[in-house]
């Protein structure tokens, strides 16, 4: 399986109650895939993976493996504190028949480089399947060392990482410690998709591709044709979106977003709110924008 393209960091339907919303999750997966993203990517950041049972996340993933009926790779966030329940995890995943696994680092206790690789290689020799390195140290308090990738880039199915510290210079990094493996380097922050393509970054798992995915898709495929003024445009173009999601914690305006277009994705669980009510208008506006209201 080649991993590559625009992958949506999906978030995660629930109804009313916090409950996960089948029907709205089906839906969702169908217009995605229906607007050519190359991927779906669930139980990450922006699919509340942190607030959501395991037997909850294997339900999710049965529903979206379900709909998406291969039409496209489905990677599942399988990461976790303790080397052991994300072995069990990933396993039941990979029963499921997910595509690919993301494994972010353990968090909260900031691991040592010998314990980080332990912990990856264990997730790897558990498994078939590739299994993505997911790195984000803004939420995690750690940032995965160049040289853990270079030893981890090794091993037969860590097949990529998805870099969200928007550190061009890490990505590059990573790119030279994972080169002559078969292993590639995904954007993991929206805010630099088209720098990172330019540095030979196969693609990006997007979570702005979830309200603005005809963008995020037509700013890949621009790339790839060499257009790249015309990608430079698209880039510009995700910032209208990107200032309205920090109005509230994430993903409160990405899901608020789907749900005044159409896809009743419900609210995020709490401790994260709804977005205040001076809040909509602006959401509405740059909806508008976009010509999606």
């Amino acid at each position: 399986m080649e991993i590559k393209g625009i992958i949506t960091a999906m978030i995660t339907p629930f109804d009313d109650n916090e409950n996960i919303n089948e029907k709205a999750t089906r839906m969702l997966v169908n217009r995605l895939i229906d607007k050519g993203v190359n991927g779906l990517f669930i139980l990450g950041t922006n699919g509340e993976f942190h607030v959501i049972s395991d037997e909850e996340k294997l339900a999710f993933a049965k529903i979206v493996i379900e709909e998406t009926r291969h039409r496209v790779p489905v990677y599942v966030g399988t990461g976790g504190n303790r080397t052991k329940d994300v072995i069990e995890l990933s396993k039941k995943m990979e029963a499921l028949g997910a595509d690919a696994l993301s494994v972010i680092t353990p968090y909260f206790a900031v691991p040592a480089e010998q314990e980080l690789i332990q912990h990856y290689r264990a997730v790897a020799a558990a498994v078939q399947i590739p299994i993505i390195l997911y790195n984000i140290p803004k939420n995690t308090g750690i940032n995965i060392p160049a040289s853990v990738v270079k030893e981890l880039a090794k091993i037969k199915n860590v097949a990529a990482i998805k870099d969200s510290s928007g550190n061009m210079e890490n990505m590059q990094e990573y790119m030279k410690a994972g080169a002559g493996e078969d292993f590639v380097v995904l954007a993991g922050s929206d805010s630099k998709i088209l720098p990172a393509l330019k540095l030979g970054a196969a693609g990006a798992i997007a979570g702005t591709s979830n309200v603005i995915t005809e963008q995020i898709v037509a700013l890949y495929a621009k790339f790839l044709a060499g257009d790249i003024e015309g990608a430079e445009a698209m880039q510009q173009d995700i910032e209208v979106l990107r200032k309205a999601a920090h109005l509230a914690s994430a993903p409160a305006v990405f899901k608020k977003s789907l749900e005044m277009i159409g896809i009743p994705v419900g609210p995020a669980r709490r401790p994260v709110l709804p977005p205040a009510p001076e809040v909509i208008p602006e959401i509405e506006k740059m909806l508008k924008y976009y010509s999606l209201l």
